[in-house]
Order: structure tokens, then sequence, then C-alpha cells
């Protein structure tokens, strides 16, 4: 499970974060996870779990924004979000290689006290 790794880096940013603001607690976590990113954000709710205990971290609130795939058609022109994982447009069925979200993996916003 990888996600145990993103954790403890995600978590060591914020740390230093904190660290750098004198905070003294994280109340709150927040990230930008894409469908395509290859995260599971179950999983990655259970790494903070365990990657916060015993931290000043320990007992935060954290958010997950999920973040749908969306394509550009190069045919014609159109932005869609496939339903599927073959990203065909739905105006003229040609396949999309052009992600423009979705690959997302991103700290967002810490709150910090």
């Amino acid at each position: 499970m990888h996600e145990v790794g993103i954790m403890e880096q995600t978590l060591a940013i914020a740390l230093e974060q904190a660290k750098e603001k004198g905070a003294g607690r994280i109340h709150r976590i927040k990230m930008r996870v894409g469908a395509q990113s290859g995260v599971v954000p179950e999983a990655l709710k259970f790494a903070f779990d365990v990657v916060t205990e015993g931290t000043i971290a320990e007992n935060a609130n954290f958010e997950i924004e999920s973040i749908p795939v969306r394509c550009h058609c190069r045919h014609c022109r159109q932005e869609f979000e496939p339903e599927t994982w073959f990203y065909e447009c739905p105006e003229c069925g040609e396949l999309s290689l052009d992600i423009r979200q979705g690959k997302e993996l991103e700290l967002t916003s810490l709150e910090v006290s």
C-alpha cells in the first residue's frame, strides 16, 4: 500500500510548515486527489490515521477533495469527463490522450495553531 508512504511524505511537509509557523497543533489537513492519481482515497484516510498517531496532527480532520478526470478532444475541441477508462469523446467518438485534470495529488491546506 503506497498510500502510507505518500501520507508519510505529506505529513512531513505539514509538520515542517507547522514548525515554521511556530504551531503546536495541526487541526486540519486537506488534499486534492485525482481519479487517475493511482491513490485510493480510503487507503489514504487509513494511512493518515496511522502516520499521525503520536504527532501534533493526531486527531486532526483529514479532508480529500476528489478530482475527476477531464479530457480534451483534439478533433472536435470539446472538454469532457469520461464515464469509463476509455477516454472517448461523447461528441465525436475520438479517443483522447489529452488529460487536463485527474492526476492531481497535492496538499492544499493546513489549519494550525
